[in-house]
C-alpha cells in the first residue's frame, strides 16, 4: 500500500467519527449582518434563517454545516466584539436545536478563539480558522499564525473536543510573504503544529479549488484534507482525495453566496456527490 493511500486512511478516520460516513458534504450557512456590524439585522431573523436553511441542508443529504459570519463586512482583523460572539451562539444553538448534524463555526476574519468559544457554548464539532501557521496578507491586513496561542486557548476552556480545520493559503489574501513555502509544506506546518485538518481553497469565495492542490496536500498530511471553495456539481468527481467537501456557493440561487438557499441546487450537490462515492 503507497504512501497516500495509508495516510488517505487516517485521515478520513476523524471524518468518519465526527460526521460517519468516509467522506463528507458540508454546507455552509451564511449569517445575515449580526449585530454591531455596518449592516446588523435583526437577531430574530438571522437565528430564523440560520435554523430554515439548516433543514433545508438536512434534507438534501449533506452530512454537517459550518456556521459563519459572512454578512458582517468589511471584517475586523483577529477579533470581534461580544455582540458577534453571543448573536453567533443564539443562531448555533437554534441550528442544533433544529437539526441532527455535526457542526462547525467559522468567525471572520480570523477571529479563532471566538470560533472556539462559540463552539464550546453550542456544541459545536469543529472550528474552522484562517491564520493557523506562517502569515499572509488578506483583505483585512496582516493575519499572523496563532497556533500556540489557540490551542493553549482550546485546552483552558475545556474544549479540546472540538476539532481545528486550518485554511492553509487562504483565499482572499497575498501569501507574498511565503511565496518560498509551498501549500505542501504549509500543510506539514499545520499538522506539526497540531491542526486536526486543513482546508485547500481556490483564490477567492465560489472560485475552483485546484485538483491537483488537494492531491499534492493529501500526500503529505495524515490529517483530513478538506475543498473550501469553488465545488459544484460538475466538478466534485475532481476531488476525490478530499475527506470532506465543503460547499457554499454553488447552492444559493444563481449561484451567489448572500442569496438564499435553492432546493434543486441542494439536491444536485448531493447527488454529484454521492455519485463519486
Amino acid at each position: 500500500m503507497d504512501r497516500g493511500t495509508l495516510i488517505g486512511m487516517v485521515g478520513s478516520m476523524l471524518i468518519e467519527q465526527m460526521f460517519g460516513v468516509e467522506r463528507a458534504l458540508i454546507g455552509v450557512i451564511h449569517l445575515d449582518p449580526l449585530p454591531g456590524t455596518p449592516r446588523a439585522t435583526a437577531v430574530d431573523q438571522i437565528v430564523g434563517r440560520a435554523a430554515a436553511e439548516a433543514r433545508l441542508y438536512a434534507d438534501a443529504g449533506f452530512h454537517g454545516l459550518v456556521i459563519e459570519n459572512m454578512g458582517d463586512r468589511p471584517y475586523l482583523r483577529g477579533t470581534v466584539g461580544p455582540e458577534v460572539v453571543a448573536a453567533m451562539t443564539a443562531a448555533t444553538v437554534a441550528v442544533r436545536s433544529a437539526v441532527d448534524l455535526p457542526l462547525g463555526v467559522q468567525v471572520l476574519a480570523g477571529a479563532n478563539r471566538e470560533a472556539l468559544s462559540v463552539g464550546l457554548a453550542a456544541g459545536a464539532s469543529f472550528v474552522r480558522v484562517e491564520g493557523f501557521v506562517f502569515a499572509h496578507v488578506a483583505d483585512e491586513g496582516i493575519i499572523e499564525s496563532d497556533a500556540g496561542e489557540l490551542l493553549r486557548y482550546r485546552r483552558a476552556i475545556g474544549a479540546d473536543q472540538i476539532a481545528i480545520f486550518a485554511d492553509i493559503k487562504k483565499k482572499h489574501s497575498s501569501h507574498a510573504l511565503t511565496e518560498d513555502v509551498d501549500l505542501a509544506d504549509t500543510a506539514e506546518a499545520a499538522e506539526f503544529f497540531l491542526a486536526d485538518g486543513v482546508v485547500v481553497t481556490g483564490t477567492a469565495t465560489g472560485r475552483p479549488t485546484a485538483a491537483v492542490d488537494v492531491a499534492v496536500v493529501a500526500d503529505r498530511v495524515s490529517i483530513p484534507v478538506l475543498v473550501g471553495s469553488g465545488v459544484n456539481p460538475g466538478n466534485v468527481a475532481r476531488y476525490r482525495r478530499a475527506d470532506a467537501i465543503i460547499v457554499g456557493s454553488f447552492v444559493k440561487r444563481e449561484g451567489i453566496w448572500s442569496n438564499a438557499l435553492d432546493p434543486d441546487r441542494l439536491s444536485a450537490m448531493a447527488a454529484a456527490f454521492a455519485a463519486t462515492g
